[in-house]
């Protein structure tokens, strides 16, 4: 039988050794005990090892993901790299990546999505299956601690490193893979969150003061307000498109921006309890990666049964955002 849809074969995940505790901060900032995770619903959250780069984390991440096949890596066409935090400006680090796991002749591909990163990269990764029927590899990772402005506590609280996989193969059911996508964009919001200095607009300087080249949050509430609405939105809307409601949702796995937004946009969406992943608390905000990290983390060696319908959605910086109905 022809092959109708696409589904994920198998995840993997890799998150650096190094843990680093609430109170390691709070001492920093000089916040009170408790202080962050009564905020963020965050504990602690995992910093690269100074040697690591990304392409060591998305290749940890990826290897997992590929030695549970039964097929030999080659026959990967394609990788897909959802990455804010590449080894270089260039070249882009996906080429690296496939080349060490062994992808002969695949494709790659750095896309550079924010905290939605790794929903673009799906989408991209699913047509690509439908249309040409072979494998496809799809990479989140990164490494913001070496992003994170120390004195700056918005970010300093949230961030952290870590990396997630999926492979994606064809299907013979239409009922598999993206069955409702909506993505989504706010440039009104564009300098909301961002990194001011390194780019075309104010380009490297000796004369430029080294935190105009890490990350800046301009106002965390108006973040929180606008993140909330492009993700449950973008869900109301991927559903419509999948023809379903949200009681046929199984799992939720948002973007793990902090506690409070998702919680948020549980309310909003009406997702019915106990039906939300998280790793926010462990693991904290690693952008493009946290929605792959969670679905590894969870899934581990199990796929879900047939005919099981998630639902994914994130927003980050540029404003860029939306949602994803997955079937399995």
């Amino acid at each position: 039988m022809d092959a109708m849809g696409s589904t994920i074969l198998s995840t993997g995940h890799y998150v650096p050794e190094r843990r680093v505790a609430n109170a390691e901060i709070e001492a920093r900032l000089g916040l009170d005990a408790g202080w962050i995770e009564r905020r963020t619903g965050i504990r602690e959250r995992r910093y690269a090892a100074p040697e690591e780069a990304l392409s060591d984390m998305a290749i940890a991440a990826g290897h997992q993901a590929l030695e549970k096949l039964g097929f030999a890596p080659s026959r990967v066409r394609l990788l897909v790299l959802a990455t804010s935090t590449p080894d270089h400006l260039l070249p882009p680090t996906a080429p690296l990546v496939a080349h060490r796991l062994g992808l002969v002749g695949a494709g790659a591909i750095d896309m550079a999505g924010a905290c939605s990163g790794f929903l673009h990269a799906l989408t991209y990764a699913d047509a690509f299956v439908r249309i040409h029927r072979e494998p496809v590899l799809v990479i989140a990772a990164n490494i913001l601690s070496r992003r994170i402005n120390p004195e700056e506590r918005a970010s300093s609280i949230l961030f952290a490193d870590a990396a997630g996989a999926v492979v994606l193969a064809p299907s013979s059911r239409a009922d598999t893979g993206v069955l409702g996508v909506d993505l989504a964009s706010d440039g009104s919001a564009y300098g909301l969150i961002q990194i001011p200095a390194g780019g075309s607009r104010k380009p490297f300087s000796a004369g430029l003061e080294p935190h105009a080249f890490l990350m800046h949050i301009e106002d965390g509430r108006v973040v929180f307000a606008k993140a909330v609405e492009m993700m449950a939105t973008s869900a109301e809307r991927a559903m419509v498109k999948a023809r379903i409601s949200i009681g046929d949702i199984e799992t939720f796995i948002p973007h793990q921006a902090n506690a409070r937004i998702i919680a948020a946009v549980e309310r909003r969406t009406g997702i019915p309890p106990g039906r939300t992943l998280t790793s926010v608390a462990n693991y904290g905000n690693s952008s493009a990666a946290t929605i792959p990290l969670t679905l590894s983390l969870n899934l581990d060696e199990a796929i879900p049964r047939a005919g099981t319908k998630i639902l994914l959605a994130a927003a980050g910086a540029g404003l860029t955002g939306g949602a994803i109905v997955y079937g399995f």
